[in-house]
């Protein structure tokens, strides 16, 4: 039976977006510019990030050892999981907002606007986390060089160091800046600000290639046995960690409304940017663990350590400029995110649609760019690293299960549709991808819970007091979808 006129209450709130009448070019401002390997840097600028510097040497010494590398193995395979359900919407979908957008279409809009609302939090908060990220290294950089910020500008209220009275630190000023820096670029331009993005995303790639390339000749493979130290469950446990390191490309998939090809270069991008990270990832804890004994590698500088160790004191240097390059190029991408979720919520009547306002110059969501770094570079600057990165990963999450089960269900609910990729092994693929992803959330504390549970509270306050009336689904008679009912 096809759908007319308006929803009535008793299945408003699963009221869909109609698959059929979704338009393949957005008529909302925004510029197909992007081709196939912007999207593809955009991707991989998001994945390549604190995975290689940071995580690697942290889950080798005290979780994995050098099976930290089937740790990444594994990660990436439920990973890809998710990414071959998120790559056969994009080619069917070529809209804005990723999970939203598909969660909208396959099972109602309360379902879709609980994961934009989560996505617009979590995509925010990540801005802010690497944003204090850097800020770390680069205090790091101007000490090394004898110079010193002035104590109120270099940190969050109560993050003091050991020495430094507390009350010094009032705001993390850098983090701050480098929000607000990444918000401004956006504003220039989608195809202007890949260009930015695609050059240090290649800078970056080099880099990784330039430490494993060295490495290896500094390999000692005694230092691989015992290869599994902490036996099969460390390999799992520091899966569970670098998880959150193999995501991003579903921030990218924000984008399908500015790639010149949507429904043939989203999902190449998709898999491509995994693919090209997982390499990358397996061979750099290959040259980590080979370097060094696992109980000797540094937590939080493996590399650096594991260079200077074998005589090789130039490349941390390179090693730490490649950190503070992956940490930037996650923060475009995933403030990209946040807009184009925000922006496609708004054009959609359930968020303001004062919002989906686009720049006539140039074709970007300038309000919520705005926003979103304003909303960013607050959080990094008031709050200490944990709390701010408490708020991300279960949204993320919780999308990637909304994505992999509808994937199942349109199959079988519209086996019509034309799709320009098909997600394999189904339905046993998207269904791992919903089983790892909930054995992840599993892991997360009670203090995430309860910020989450918090969020949804005021989300689903919103929704009814204004986004349920103001759909664009409620306010005019949405067009006749043949399949909606099957």
């Amino acid at each position: 039976m096809a759908s007319t006129g308006k929803a009535g209450p008793a299945r408003g709130v699963f009221r869909r977006k109609p698959i059929d009448q979704i338009e393949e070019t957005g008529s909302g401002g925004l510029q197909r510019s992007l081709g196939l390997w912007q999207l593809t840097a955009i991707g991989v600028g998001a994945i390549i990030g604190a995975g290689v510097f940071s995580l690697a040497g942290e889950v080798a010494n005290g979780t994995a050892g050098p099976g930290v590398l089937f740790s990444f193995l594994v990660a990436g395979i439920a990973s890809a999981a998710a990414a071959f359900s998120y790559a056969e919407f994009a080619g069917l979908i070529p809209r804005a907002g990723s999970a939203y957008t598909y969660g909208y279409a396959v099972l109602g809009e309360i379902v879709g606007w609980f994961i934009g609302w989560d996505l617009l939090l979590e995509y925010i908060a990540i801005v802010a986390v690497v944003a204090i990220g850097i800020s770390g290294y680069f205090n790091f950089f101007l000490s090394s060089l004898g110079m010193e910020l002035p104590l109120w500008m270099m940190g969050a209220p109560g993050t003091e160091p050991e020495g430094v009275p507390d009350g010094s630190y009032r705001i993390n000023l850098f983090a701050v800046l480098l929000c607000l820096f990444i918000a401004f670029l956006l504003t220039r331009g989608v195809k202007n600000a890949a260009r930015f993005e695609t050059f240090f995303v290649g800078l970056k790639v080099a880099i990784v290639l330039v430490i494993i390339f060295v490495g290896v000749f500094y390999v000692d493979t005694a230092n691989y046995s015992p290869f599994l130290p902490y036996g099969a469950g460390g390999v799992m446990a520091g899966a569970a960690v670098v998880f959150f390191a193999v995501f991003g490309y579903d921030a990218m998939s924000t984008a399908a409304e500015e790639s010149k090809d949507a429904q043939r270069h989203m999902p190449k991008a998709i898999i491509l940017s995994l693919v090209i990270s997982m390499v990358l990832y397996v061979l750099a804890c290959l040259v980590l663990t080979g370097m060094q004994s696992y109980t000797d590698i540094d937590p939080t500088a493996g590399f650096a350590v594991a260079f200077e160790a074998n005589g090789l004191g130039w490349l941390a240097n390179l090693i730490a400029i490649g950190a503070v390059i992956s940490i930037l190029t996650v923060m475009f991408t995933f403030m990209l995110g946040a807009t184009r979720v925000w922006w496609a919520m708004s054009r959609d009547g359930l968020l303001p649609r004062w919002f989906a306002k686009t720049d006539p110059k140039h074709h970007v969501p300038v309000r919520v760019t705005w926003i979103a770094g304003v909303v960013s570079a607050v959080l990094a600057g008031l709050l200490p690293i944990g709390e701010a990165a408490a708020l991300t990963n279960i949204g993320i999450l919780s999308a990637f299960v909304v994505v992999c089960i509808a994937v199942i269900v349109l199959r079988y609910r519209r086996p019509d549709l034309p799709r320009t990729f098909k997600t394999p092994g189904m339905p046993v693929v998207p269904l791992v991808g919903v089983v790892f992803s909930i054995w992840l959330i599993s892991f997360l504390d009670v203090q995430t819970w309860l910020r989450f549970l918090v969020w949804l509270l005021i989300g689903l306050v919103i929704y009814f007091a204004y986004s349920y009336r103001r759909s664009n689904l409620n306010t005019a008679p949405p067009p006749t979808d043949v399949g909606a009912e099957r």
